[in-house]
């Protein structure tokens, strides 16, 4: 019987009374299991202690999670943060440079949320830090003092690429998604693809394409803005992206499986 994909989750630093922890939403360790069917691993942001090159030989594949905290700006050479902004450096020193390291080794990337700005980031693109704020783009953040449930309810449409990963996951044109996020990619990083759009052009959804330069010939990395784990054996769209995912990380699990019997 084949073993469960190995799927590491990634985790944010947070100070909890007088000491530090490495913590991961419980939402996203439990799609990885019921969605993706992997066994998911809470990787701690511990970049200077742990080379990116000892999580892929490890892992068959990984979940950049959503987080409080937003990418440093300095990253992307955008302005200062305003003041109170949440930042979690650790973490940006673990995950940028092990998306790139990924999708350079062929390892299967999901990106949500701060995952999906993460993936822009780490291959040269930019954010809007407020996308309320630009006069362009229609305020994309959830209601405050809501219920969780209404906060997580689909809030507008998502227009579908033609010729992407979601369009090949037999997506329609149109999809509703959730909507909990105060930043946006403001310009794409050169090599990705758009997979996604919000009615307002808000790209939501992005891809590295086959042959992309810094790639894997085969790689499957996918970043979207929303939250498909909420609730996600509830929606089909949802689901169809962490399946997609898990069957990926279960391909490599198999080809990383193969490799090490041969060489017994």
């Amino acid at each position: 019987m084949a073993r469960l994909p190995l799927i590491g989750v990634t985790a944010c630093t947070q100070q909890i009374g007088s000491h530090a922890y490495h913590i991961s939403g419980d939402k996203y360790v439990r799609a990885v299991a019921v969605a993706a069917k992997g066994l998911p691993l809470i990787l701690p942001s511990l970049a200077e202690l742990i080379d990116p090159a000892d999580i892929l030989s490890t892992v068959d594949g990984l979940l950049f999670t959503g987080s409080p905290s937003n990418v440093e700006p300095y990253h992307y050479s955008g302005p200062a943060s305003a003041p109170g902004t949440a930042h979690d450096p650790a973490r940006d020193a673990t995950t940028l440079p092990l998306i790139r390291a990924a999708v350079a080794a062929g390892v299967p990337v999901l990106g949500i949320c701060r995952g999906f700005q993460e993936m822009n980031v780490a291959f040269g693109g930019s954010l809007h830090q407020k996308v309320h704020e630009t006069g362009t783009f229609m305020d994309h953040r959830e209601p405050d003092n809501e219920p969780v449930e209404n906060q997580y309810a689909a809030s507008h449409a998502m227009y579908i690429a033609q010729g992407g990963i979601l369009a090949g996951l037999g997506l329609p044109g149109e999809i509703r998604v959730n909507s909990i996020h105060g930043q946006g990619i403001e310009h794409l990083a050169p090599g990705l693809r758009v997979e996604a759009t919000a009615p307002d052009g808000l790209i939501e959804a992005i891809s590295v394409p086959a042959g992309a330069a810094f790639a894997s010939t085969d790689v499957f990395a996918l970043g979207v803005q929303w939250h498909p784990e909420w609730q996600v054996t509830q929606n089909p769209d949802y689901l169809s992206i962490f399946e997609a995912f898990g069957d990926a990380c279960r391909k490599r699990a198999t080809q990383r499986d193969a490799h090490a019997s041969k060489s017994a």
